[in-house]
């Protein structure tokens, strides 16, 4: 009898123990996968995307049938991982508690991978294709951009054009479902490391708002949340005091030497010259490309102003973002007024300093240094001049 309830009480704490066990390991998801053309012995790796990097979670030998399993801890948010077969990767997403079953071909493995039963990725599948297009036309108008078969403003123009396609097809997919893996996937695309969606443009910020909120709202503890929370914040802050700084340059004079940074650039023969150097004098500041269609006539209508003016004391501080320095040079040897150029071309800070959205711009200042009138049409120029000159 003794013995017995020896046996009973053992039982008992082995069974605590199995319950306890349970309980602290979590809820688990596990992957059930299918590999066509695998050799049997081969070694599959489940590896998770975390902030902070690739983490192995497990390994698994592949069956002679092509069959591998995982069993893994399940997250408390949609989460990210991948595959590794090789050097081959296949990346998707798990959002709940659930069996993943996975078939592919391990001669492409990502090409191949299907995940039956799984909207959200089917849905990074469709957001990998669209962002695969984009990319690709990016560094195709990379290339001729860099070879000189278009110009610095059919470039910014075609490029913002590809940015444009895969935004559209992304926003459905975040306003679909801000809360979901796949609209988090979507938002975080690059294109040699710069975000697609700018978390410093107004309508950009909208999807870091919305998925931000939504994670906020249905995965407060999870560090994803905090991350996207905190950097979505931060661009908001950036963006606020970028927004005030526009409004006075667009719409209140302010003082060159006090509020704004004085601009120092090169003239053809390299001297460097400062567009603080012209007080006194009513001036044009110009944001042009030489090599572009309109340039021609936009400096002829300039010179006709200037030969006008010039005696009245106007001085142009023309500002060219031509990307070939050299035909900037040949194209100003005849200019008359002040011509620099920025080797930054169309990716200088000075264009989203002054809030360029066009080219040309022009701003004119007057005698005391101060922004009096910004000018996107040049045949609105003469009669702004009129006003201080």
């Amino acid at each position: 009898m003794k013995r017995n309830a020896l046996y009973a009480f053992i039982l008992i704490c082995l069974a605590i123990i199995f319950v306890s066990g349970c309980q602290s390991g979590g809820k688990t998801f596990r992957i059930k996968g299918e590999l066509s053309s695998a050799k049997a012995g081969d070694t599959i790796y489940l590896e998770h995307r975390g902030l902070a990097g690739i983490e192995r979670l497990d390994s698994a030998k592949i069956n002679k049938n092509g069959s591998f399993k995982f069993t893994v801890k399940a997250p408390e948010n949609p989460e990210f991982y991948q595959l590794r077969l090789g050097h081959q990767l296949a990346p998707f997403a798990v959002d709940s508690v659930e069996t993943l079953v996975i078939k592919a071909n391990a001669s492409d493995l990502y090409g191949t991978l299907s995940i039956e039963n799984s909207p959200v990725n089917d849905q990074l599948k469709q957001i990998d294709q669209q962002y695969n297009a984009t990319a690709a036309k990016i560094r195709e108008l990379m290339k001729q951009h860099q070879t000189k078969i278009i110009d610095d403003v059919t470039y910014v123009n075609l490029l913002d054009s590809a940015l444009n396609e895969y935004k559209t097809f992304a926003t459905k997919v975040i306003l679909g479902n801000p809360a979901s893996a796949a609209a988090y996937y979507a938002l975080f695309q690059k294109v040699d490391d710069y975000l697609i969606f700018d978390p410093y443009d107004k309508k950009d910020y909208a999807m870091f708002g919305a998925v931000a909120t939504s994670w906020k709202q249905y995965y407060p503890e999870s560090a994803r949340t905090e991350h996207l929370y905190n950097f979505t914040m931060n661009a908001l802050r950036a963006r606020r005091q970028e927004e005030e700084r526009r409004k006075i340059l667009e719409n209140v004079p302010i003082k060159t030497e006090s509020a704004l940074p004085d601009i120092v650039l090169p003239d053809v023969n390299g001297n460097k010259i400062a567009l603080s150097s012209l007080k006194n004098k009513v001036v044009v500041i110009d944001f042009t490309v030489y090599n572009s269609d309109f340039s021609p006539k936009h400096n002829i209508d300039l010179n006709t102003i200037y030969s006008k003016y010039k005696n009245r004391g106007l001085e142009i501080y023309q500002i060219s973002f031509d990307s070939d320095e050299h035909f900037w040079k040949n194209a100003s040897l005849s200019i008359p007024w002040i011509a620099v150029h920025d080797s930054q071309s169309v990716y200088s800070q000075l264009l989203s300093m002054y809030n360029v959205r066009n080219l040309p711009t022009s701003f004119i200042l007057n005698r005391e240094g101060s922004i009096v009138a910004r000018v996107e049409d040049i045949t609105k120029l003469e009669s702004e001049l009129n006003k201080v000159l």
